[in-house]
């Protein structure tokens, strides 16, 4: 399985960005998306199941983040609005034979990670 994320960049908190991972190979299960800011250990963020589609999110992101597939294309998207300073992180695609990736342990596969900061 290989996971080819984009998307990230600079923007000014309050704005948003678009993160899509397109995932090639074996059937999955579960995606998501983690983070890792400097000198922070990484975190989940949300993540997606892809059979009856449910979603999941860190508290930290409810409301303001969203996640979303094209089981067609195979890819998964996180729209981020209202951006804040903290969200400030690389931002991994993560995928799995699980249904729900929601910690590190349930991770089989990992994106190569895009960089996503939010100016002040």
């Amino acid at each position: 399985v290989q996971l080819q994320a984009s998307g990230g960049g600079l923007v000014q908190a309050g704005g948003s960005l678009r993160l899509s991972c397109a995932a090639s190979g074996r059937t999955l299960n579960g995606m998501g998306w983690f983070r890792q800011a400097p000198g922070k250990e990484r975190e989940f963020v949300a993540a997606i199941t892809w059979g009856v589609e449910n979603t999941y999110y860190a508290d930290s992101v409810k409301g303001r983040f969203t996640i979303s597939r094209d089981s067609a294309k195979k890819t998964v998207y996180l729209q981020m609005n209202s951006l804040k300073p903290e969200d400030t992180a690389v931002y991994y695609c993560a995928a799995g034979r699980q249904t729900l990736v929601a910690s590190l342990s349930s991770v089989d596969y990992w994106g190569q990670g895009t960089q996503v900061t939010v100016s002040s």
